[in-house]
């Protein structure tokens, strides 16, 4: 018999939650929840590998391209681990079992290859499988509950890091020049990869959680980084910029100012001046110099937010709540973000005065009101962000933003 403890992880979406337009264009597990994306931070839990993915229809081609393994399409393998990339944990499964949820939605599943070949053609769980109702509602439903755990994630997820250190390229900074603060306390562990680039009278305040420094990340004369956070690789710190905790980003960003309690999935630029905090940000997104948003009402209390331009308003039982902002969102200089505010993917803000609170995708809004960006010049600007990164967009990425696009939500 099969070594159960070496099956392959499946993740699958099962289109559940509401999460805006952040899940435009990835699946929920391809957001950032804390210093790695939520999947793989789940096939860590899972104990595995991630060996394949499972999409609805719409996403399989975007998915395909940037995964990096088979999608809606089952692997070479005897067993498989099946988990639901929205699962806040993964419970100890065992073989022909499965957990679900009191509405019925398929947490995790530990199959043999013909039942996970029938799970994959229809989500369903064939009868041979013995089913467990799960103890507690372990599923993200809603994108603001990303934040209520991102801190406890970065410090598993740096935790786990650190004691790999060596093997991963990366190493402990365990006597820090007396600029940099912090790690001395032996509390917490700043963990910096040997290719990172780190400036003179820089503050590493690990006092409250631990550090992460990516791959060819850059940190540039008097930043200041407070633990938990987590800087992804070829990003760069700008000179002065506060970090604060419960901050993570993906590869290739550009921060500065203040933020914090933030996850930004990658590819985006808050350099200058100004704050964000409490957000959760896409890819290829732009602060200009400037943008601040709010993430407190003035009367303290709790903030709902409308994730959909014709849908609910809904209450978070959150106090902190700065922006939900998709992918591809510029904002011009002076920009201005109201508390719970929701940006769909694409949109450009260029006014004077705050945009409402739910943007639409697309929307093209000045001081001469709103209307729609013209789907042909939005492929000419995305096309110019990529070939500042060195890189293209594909056919299937643009072809699902054309979808995107057509839909006119």
């Amino acid at each position: 018999m099969a070594d159960a403890s070496r099956a392959g992880v499946i993740l699958f979406d099962d289109g559940g939650g509401a999460f805006g337009p952040l899940c435009d264009l990835r699946p929920f597990f391809g957001l950032r929840t804390g210093a790695h994306t939520h999947g793989e931070r789940l096939a860590a839990m899972a104990g595995g590998v991630h060996v394949a993915s499972f999409v609805p229809q719409h996403m399989v081609e975007v998915v395909r391209e940037t995964g990096g393994v088979p999608t809606n399409a089952l692997p070479a393998g005897e067993i498989f681990r099946i988990v639901n990339g929205r699962a806040t944990s993964v419970p100890d499964v065992a073989r022909g079992e499965a957990f679900v949820t009191a509405q019925g939605e398929v947490l995790a599943a530990h199959l043999d290859h013909h039942a996970a070949l029938a799970f994959a053609r229809d989500r369903r769980l064939p009868d041979s499988v013995r089913i467990h109702e799960a103890s507690a509602d372990t599923l993200f439903r809603h994108p603001w509950e990303i934040l209520d755990g991102l801190g406890a994630a970065i410090t598993s997820d740096i935790m786990a890091l650190a004691g790999r250190v060596e093997a991963l390229g990366y190493a402990t900074l365990a006597d820090p020049h007396p600029a940099r603060m912090g790690a001395r306390m032996g509390v917490h562990p700043v963990v910096l990869h040997r290719t990172a680039s780190v400036a003179p009278f820089v503050v590493f305040d690990a006092s409250q959680g631990p550090i992460h420094v990516g791959e060819r990340a850059v940190i540039r004369p008097f930043s200041v980084l407070c633990g938990p956070c987590s800087i992804g690789s070829g990003s760069t710190v700008a000179d002065r910029a506060l970090i604060k905790p419960n901050t993570t980003c993906g590869p290739q960003c550009r921060l500065g100012g203040e933020v914090g309690g933030t996850s930004i999935v990658g590819f985006s630029n808050k350099t200058h001046d100004g704050h964000l905090g409490d957000s959760l940000i896409g890819e290829w997104v732009n602060l200009g110099a400037g943008t601040d948003n709010s993430n407190l009402l003035n009367t303290y209390g709790e903030v709902s937010v409308q994730l959909e331009p014709n849908g609910p308003r809904q209450r978070t039982g959150r106090v902190f709540l700065g922006s939900i902002i998709g992918d591809h969102v510029k904002c011009a200089i002076g920009t201005r973000l109201m508390t719970g505010t929701v940006i769909g993917t694409g949109a450009m803000i260029a006014s004077s005065t705050s945009p409402p609170t739910t943007v639409k995708r697309f929307a093209w809004i000045t001081d001469a009101g709103e209307r729609r960006y013209a789907l042909p010049k939005f492929i000419d600007v995305l096309a110019a962000v990529w070939r500042r990164r060195s890189l293209v967009p594909s056919p299937a990425y643009l072809a699902r933003i054309a979808a995107l696009h057509g839909e006119g939500r």
